[in-house]
């Protein structure tokens, strides 16, 4: 076609360079949790078929007394099957010619260009994630915060009628008693007890002056203050690591007055996580990341620049590929609302 230039293959690529400044960004963001709290699972395929199984298969005491000569007793269990789809995400920023050129450090507007639109990524895999994972109506057992608790004998964390726990940021809530009761929920279901605990920045802050949770920390301790982080809420609750969602979201449109809040919200979430992912592994969650795509990392990211010569421009261009999914809603216990 005339006056159409088709780009070259040196035109089009994965530049490795940008692509690592986007990874090493992505690995000093603490306050998103989205690829902390469940396994990524790399996957070659954009959609694919993974195991699953009946939990109660697993738990029954299936042995039987050998008598001499005979066989023993078999045992078996059925084995269904899900599908995962990785989706693909994209965002661009253009650097035009004029501004390069005008530019101290032109290299530099590449590398700004690159965080940007990786904060962005991060941004819609945390909101994502949040989604899927961090409200109400996904898990099988939750809790809504409330300025007074439902009965202990009427209460029921699978009933949303019967299952307020009072909000934690008053006196008189007993955080560390509710977050035991709910690895007991889960474990007896399961076999599995909770080892992870996410939060959003609001619950953190609540706990952390929370007079049990400072009345632990400060209880044979000589010299000093008292100090709550997330370190010891970990170890006071008895899990492997404890989260905070100190990640933003502006809901606001370009152009008008910006609405920043924080994604996590004032919840809450006690989850099983695996050591490490396997076939027989049972999860809360495992987010499935497609690295079949070209040039794509562990995390189904990669970055692109290539030539816009129409807009005098070049390109920088993210995207991801990935699939968050809920493996078992019994490994959930969720905290909705939990502070006010």
């Amino acid at each position: 076609m005339s006056g159409y230039n088709s780009p070259s293959r040196s035109d089009v690529h994965v530049n490795a360079p940008l692509s690592n400044i986007s990874l090493a960004f992505v690995q000093g963001e603490e306050g998103f949790v989205a690829d902390k709290v469940f396994s990524n699972i790399p996957v070659s395929k954009q959609a694919d078929a993974y195991f699953t199984y009946d939990r109660g298969e697993w738990n029954r005491d299936d042995m039987e007394e050998r008598q001499p000569g005979t066989e023993s007793a078999g045992g078996t269990y059925e084995v269904a099957n899900t599908t995962y789809y990785a989706k693909v995400y994209a965002l661009h920023k253009d650097v035009a010619d004029q501004v390069r050129s005008n530019a101290d450090d032109p290299i530099n507007l590449d590398a700004e260009a690159t965080r940007y639109i990786t904060n962005k990524a991060l941004i819609q895999r945390e909101r994502k994630w949040a989604t899927t994972f961090f409200a109400g109506s996904v898990w099988t057992y939750e809790v809504d915060g409330a300025a007074t608790a439902t009965a202990a004998a009427s209460f029921d964390p699978t009933n949303a009628s019967n299952n307020d726990k009072v909000y934690w940021n008053d006196a008189s809530s007993t955080p560390i008693e509710d977050v035991r009761e709910g690895k007991r929920y889960v474990g007896e279901a399961t076999g599995f007890r909770p080892n992870v605990m996410v939060m959003g920045r609001e619950v953190f802050d609540t706990l952390v002056d929370h007079p049990d949770i400072v009345g632990r920390l400060d209880r044979g301790q000589t010299a000093g203050a008292a100090k709550a982080n997330k370190d010891a809420l970990a170890a006071l609750f008895e899990v492997d690591e404890v989260l905070v969602m100190d990640a933003i979201y502006n809901s606001a449109e370009q152009g008008q007055t910006a609405v920043h809040a924080f994604i996590g919200g004032k919840h809450a979430l006690l989850a099983y996580r695996p050591a490490s992912p396997g076939l027989l592994t049972p999860a809360a969650g495992y987010t499935f990341s497609w690295t079949g795509y070209l040039g794509m990392s562990d995390m189904g990211m990669r970055t692109l620049r290539f030539r816009m010569e129409s807009i005098r421009s070049d390109r920088v261009e993210i995207e991801q590929a990935y699939d968050q999914k809920l493996i078992s809603a019994d490994l959930g216990y969720f905290f909705d609302g939990i502070v006010q």
